[in-house]
């Protein structure tokens, strides 16, 4: 027990000097962000709460209980998000949504980071918690192909950055807020509906998704504690940051700091970071991007999630073939999320809730990239696409 209470009590006061640190420096909000980071953390462990997985499970085996999870986490968040985004401010704090065009890149980009799911092993969220919780060592190389592939995609926007596309579309602004919201809510109830009826047909039952039997320091938590915890904590990131739940963002930034250290290039000239929006993360300290304190404290809360599970830690080396899929499906997570506004947590989690049609555009050439990659891993010696029947329920 003294063994397993060491790692929990320095990862507490790595959160609490976290913390403390960053409020002294940039403000009570950015120590905030950092806890935020740390609390998704700690949900995504102990729910395993993975996109790619879900997905994997659905085209795969015909399995949709993480679909249903997510269907129930974007309903919560449309209902929290609407109506403050249509007050536009949330305890003071001016809000706004995460609303993109929908076009040639965001297709590519969303098609290529479905791709590299399946093969480099997980999207953003998943890559973070299961490499700071210590749960495939192999996940370290994908998060380090997935920054690269953010930075090239930065380094190369001069090619991509004037694809066409059509202008963006906010439901509430189309719609009102309140037909949108209803919209948004029938058509997640149809996936669910749909998802369930599949799997019957196919499986003869349902998976279910238990609310009950959770344990809420150690895990495991039933995947519902996940999709509802991480619709609060978007919002409360809302509240925050004044804008929804990001992750994808702080990757060009720190790929592009290490090439300006290393000597090897200048990002200032890039025509990425000469746009407005994102010229100040550039400049300033890299500990103030809310984005990168988020994600930081988000691979921290994971580590303290796998502490206090007692879970140990997967050192093994990847064999070649996995090493290949991290390296090639870390470089098109990177470059896709860049083409594609984010990834499932900001394009497709932010977007939906945000009430863009961008993201409910996102999914589909998303899945379809899914079931590629399905496709491409036995090439890497993973396993590919199942035919068999219903598996273990979580």
């Amino acid at each position: 027990m003294r063994r397993r209470m060491g790692p929990v009590v320095g990862l507490v006061a790595l959160l609490a000097l976290g913390t403390a640190f960053l409020g002294a420096e940039h403000g009570w909000r950015q120590g905030a962000a950092w806890l935020l980071g740390a609390a998704l953390g700690l949900t995504l462990f102990h729910a395993a709460f993975g996109f790619a997985g879900a997905f994997r499970r659905l085209l795969a085996e015909g399995l949709g209980a993480g679909l249903r999870a997510q269907m129930a986490m974007l309903a919560l968040a449309v209902l929290l998000f609407f109506p403050a985004l249509e007050a536009g401010a949330l305890l003071g704090q001016p809000v706004r949504g995460f609303v993109f065009p929908v076009g040639f890149g965001l297709v590519l980009g969303a098609f290529l980071f479905g791709i590299g799911m399946q093969i480099g092993g997980g999207c953003a969220s998943g890559t973070l918690y299961t490499a700071a919780g210590g749960q495939g060592a192999r996940m370290w190389l994908t998060l380090a192909a997935f920054v690269a592939g953010a930075t090239f995609a930065a380094w190369d926007a001069e090619r991509w950055m004037d694809w066409p596309a059509l202008p963006p579309v906010s439901l509430q602004a189309a719609l009102g807020t309140w037909p949108a919201l209803g919209l948004s809510l029938a058509v997640l109830a149809s996936v669910w509906l749909g998802s369930a009826a599949i799997e019957r047909r196919r499986h003869g039952r349902v998976e279910p998704l238990p609310w009950r039997g959770g344990a809420f320091l150690r895990g495991p938590w039933p995947l519902l504690w996940g999709a509802f915890g991480l619709a609060v904590l978007n919002f409360a990131t809302l509240a925050v940051a004044g804008r929804p739940w990001a992750i994808t963002a702080a990757f060009p930034l720190w790929g592009s700091r290490l090439v300006e250290v290393l000597g090897w290039d200048d990002p200032a000239f890039w025509p990425f970071w000469e746009d407005p929006t994102r010229t100040e993360a550039l400049l300033r300290p890299l500990l103030a991007d809310r984005t990168t304190a988020m994600d930081l404290g988000l691979m921290a809360g994971a580590a303290l999630a796998a502490a206090l599970a007692g879970r140990a830690g997967d050192l093994r080396l990847p064999r070649a073939g996995e090493a290949a899929a991290s390296l090639l499906g870390g470089l098109l997570l990177g470059y896709g999320a860049v083409l594609a506004f984010g990834c499932n947590v900001s394009a497709y989690f932010g977007g939906i809730a945000s009430g863009s049609l961008h993201g409910w555009a996102w999914i589909l050439p998303a899945l379809l990239g899914n079931w590629v990659g399905l496709k491409l891993r036995p090439a890497f010696g993973l396993g590919g696409l199942r035919r068999d029947g219903m598996a273990p329920a979580r």
